[in-house]
């Protein structure tokens, strides 16, 4: 019998987790939790984009409108995130 040894890998860039992150994902989560996970990243960057719009002062009322609906869409993958016992696909405990 031969001992195998393993291969030594170097450790995975930032990119390469988050690539097998939404490859696990894909494989192993159901496609409404996976979509949930993308909802939530997507209007949380948007959320972000615009309260620094609205520190400087400079947020118009469609800003206003947009980031309200970005937390409402953050709001709502986080309950289906929740329902399902996932939360922490988005941070939370």
């Amino acid at each position: 019998m031969s001992a195998t040894t393993p291969t030594p890998t170097a450790p995975l860039s930032p990119a390469a987790v988050k690539a097998v992150r939404s490859l696990e994902l894909a494989l192993a989560v159901p496609v409404d939790v996976v979509r949930a996970v993308t909802r939530y990243e997507v209007a949380s960057a948007r959320a972000a984009e615009l309260s620094a719009v609205a520190a400087t002062g400079k947020m118009t009322d469609l800003d206003a409108d947009s980031l309200a609906h970005a937390e409402e869409l953050m709001d709502g993958a986080r309950a289906i995130l929740a329902d399902a016992g996932r939360i922490d696909l988005i941070g939370g405990a």
